[in-house]
């Protein structure tokens, strides 16, 4: 089973510039790979291979006016064009858009470090090739296992990360059997994060309309700095810290929710939805976002695959939120402002969420939704 483990690097000023070298490589890589594709392809119809953008890399070292790439590891520059081959798999296989040329405005930045690393816990550091050994604090132990690829990352705020994925060589377990009772239902909201078929209610902490006020002051600021002066490259690290301070929450947050959520339960049904066609409505765009729907299910996902657990999806177009669980009355003139409605067959009183929640664990526990399970 293959894990991540994320700890902080705190290198010199000289292993900086060696990082934005690897940075800035790494990025240039990319980007002539993904040119070298999209020439390839309307020249012959055809697409070049991974391995033949290597040789290439190979060939850009000999000549004169690329020589700089010899002070780059060789295997990071390969993994740029790994990147970008996976980045085409996706593009092809699951639709998530082409692959766009990369800035170095960017404000996050990585590169890739296949093997040939050491992580020296003892002392608190790690080895990088071409960069020597790095200082890392190892706030949890590293697993046991194959160390696999590392990624170095510099956040916005000029923190550096290196995630290192092991390989523990354990087996995923097995799913068990569940049943009705130990299957839960999430019905995700903005005015509660999460409501379960129990009825149990999550609160939405709303991270980022919390500190809205101190962004709103924050962004003035640097909006009246004068352009490429250390008064505005301070103003924008102070925003981008605040922007970080509220993603650390809301991950925070969803990694205690999902944990709890999938000890507590065998099997876990959501609802598929079309979050980014949700974010076209300016009314509430910044309020799904701040929610963060589609991270959460993700944490769901993976640690049910940890634990062997099981998630069941519904679709899109379910009217979970309409439908009367009691006797399956359709309510057709139920609106986003109706927090409560009531049955007219079975005079059933309905709160909206926990009505939706239990009509999602229905759905997900049909046959039709249980094939291949």
């Amino acid at each position: 089973m293959l894990r991540a483990y994320k700890y902080r690097m705190y290198p010199t000023k000289e292993q900086e510039e060696m990082f934005f070298q690897h940075f800035g490589a790494c990025r240039y890589i990319y980007n002539w790979a993904l040119e070298q594709k999209i020439k390839t392809y309307e020249q012959n119809g055809k697409s070049i291979s991974r391995f033949d953008l290597n040789k290439g890399i190979s060939m850009l070292k000999r000549d004169g006016e690329h020589e700089w790439l010899k002070d780059v590891n060789s295997q990071s520059l390969q993994g740029a064009t790994l990147n970008l081959d996976n980045a085409f798999t996706r593009f092809f296989r699951e639709k998530k858009g082409f692959p766009k040329f990369k800035s170095r405005k960017n404000p996050v930045q990585a590169f890739n470090v296949p093997q040939n690393y050491k992580a020296d816990i003892e002392n608190n550091r790690i080895y990088l090739p071409k960069i020597d050994y790095i200082k890392t604090i190892f706030h949890r132990p590293l697993g046991d296992g194959d160390l696999r690829t590392a990624t170095v990352t510099r956040t916005p705020t000029g923190k550096y990360y290196i995630s290192i994925l092991v390989d523990d060589g354990a087996e995923i377990p097995k799913k068990p059997k569940f049943s009705v009772n130990d299957t839960v239902g999430i019905d995700v909201g903005i005015k509660d994060f999460a409501i379960t078929s129990n009825a149990d209610k999550i609160n939405n902490p709303r991270h980022l309309k919390n500190s809205m006020k101190r962004l709103k002051v924050l962004s003035k600021r640097l909006s009246k700095k004068q352009k490429c002066s250390k008064n505005r490259n301070k103003a924008r690290q102070q925003v981008a810290k605040l922007h970080g301070k509220i993603s650390n929450q809301r991950h925070d947050f969803q990694h205690k929710v999902s944990t709890k959520l999938v000890s507590e339960n065998q099997a876990i049904a959501v609802e598929t939805l079309n979050v980014s066609g949700m974010l076209k409505n300016h009314c509430l765009a910044q309020h799904i976002a701040d929610a963060s729907w589609t991270s959460f299910i993700t944490k769901l996902e993976y640690k049910a695959e940890w634990y062997g657990k099981t998630i069941l999806r519904i679709g899109r177009f379910e009217p979970s939120t309409k439908i009367c669980n009691v006797c399956g009355y359709y309510n057709s003139s139920i609106t986003l402002a109706d927090r409560e409605w009531e049955c007219p067959d079975c005079n059933t009183h309905h709160d909206r969420d926990i009505n939706a929640a239990i009509n999602i664990k229905k759905f997900a526990l049909q046959e039709q939704n249980l094939i291949g399970i």
